[in-house]
């Protein structure tokens, strides 16, 4: 089973108007709410491609409640830490071709909130093969709250694949135990390193041979519609993608992380795990919802990945 772990969830809404006006009403006819968080969007497709998956974090209140419904509507297994704070809704205003949000920071755990998800992670790892962790973490955890996950899956001999940023994902790198896997962009290695990364190849393979990613499997970078390049151990990889008609860039890398991920359950070769997970985020963008593939048009794009191996 594939265990994804999202932290700060939320319920996404969006507000598709024909003019945003300042300072006035704006009246809205259709509203769209779905379950929201980066590793709810990995549960999705995670499920969508017919792998065991649950889905657990830290949930609360009517809004965590709502979260709950939405994925059992899915038929997505799911097992959160229950408190009384409410968890937070993510607001995207779509207006003449821009999309403006409005993010609430969601609720502050307590040091025993932490305690209890930790001793409930632990429990939960015992069905697991595989952890997702992808996404922010709430406010009154501490920075290192990644990284006393990840030393708990080192003991359970659990890989995982890490999809995060900031101080929090930096702290996950710093110790012995590292994720199995972990998905920056070209930003977001760029703040890793605290430098200005471009995405050339020499560059690149510069960049990814840090210290800071010493004992790290998987190094995938996204490259967005470049596709990605890859470290696999002491190997190097070009991915490209076809470029196709996207209908909303949004949860496509979590749909890469939810390929990724099925791909390595299931002892896919090299080649294959790369194309999996590059078809998945392909096909997520291709649909108007987030962490949503058609998998019918798998095998199609799968064929158009192109991966080649760098000396």
């Amino acid at each position: 089973m594939i265990l994804s772990v999202t932290m700060n969830p939320s319920v996404d809404i969006s507000y598709p108007i024909h003019e945003l006006k300042l300072d006035a009403v704006n009246r809205v006819e259709t509203v769209h709410k779905t379950a929201g968080g980066k590793g709810l969007n990995v549960a999705r497709v995670v499920a969508q491609m017919e792998e065991v998956v649950l889905a657990t974090g830290v949930l609360g209140g009517t809004i965590g409640e709502f979260i709950i419904q939405e994925l059992n509507k899915c038929n997505i297994p799911n097992d959160f830490l229950k408190i009384k704070k409410e968890s937070r809704n993510c607001i995207a205003v779509l207006h003449e071709g821009m999309q403006t949000e409005i993010l609430e920071s969601g609720p502050t755990l307590s040091k025993e909130e932490g305690i209890f998800f930790l001793e409930k992670f632990e429990c939960l790892l015992t069905k697991a093969t595989l952890v997702t962790i992808s996404g922010s973490l709430p406010k009154g955890l501490p920075t290192n709250f990644y990284h006393q996950m990840l030393e708990i899956c080192h003991k359970n001999g659990i890989p995982v694949i890490m999809d995060s940023s900031g101080e929090s994902f930096k702290q996950a790198l710093l110790y012995e135990e590292k994720p199995f896997a972990i998905k920056p962009n070209i930003t977001e290695l760029s703040q890793l390193l605290g430098i200005k990364m471009e995405a050339g190849i020499m560059d690149l393979k510069q960049a990814l041979n840090h210290e800071l990613f010493t004992g790290i499997k998987w190094i995938i970078v996204s490259m967005g519609g470049e596709g990605a390049f890859v470290k696999h151990g002491e190997d190097y990889y070009r991915v490209t993608i076809p470029i196709i008609e996207v209908a909303n860039p949004v949860g496509a890398g979590d749909a890469t992380v939810a390929g990724f991920a099925v791909a390595l359950h299931q002892n896919q070769a090299v080649e294959n795990v790369l194309k999996t997970a590059m078809t998945t985020g392909m096909l997520n963008t291709m649909e108007a919802g987030t962490g949503y593939i058609n998998v019918n048009k798998f095998r199609q794009y799968f064929d158009f990945v192109k991966v080649e191996r760098i000396d």
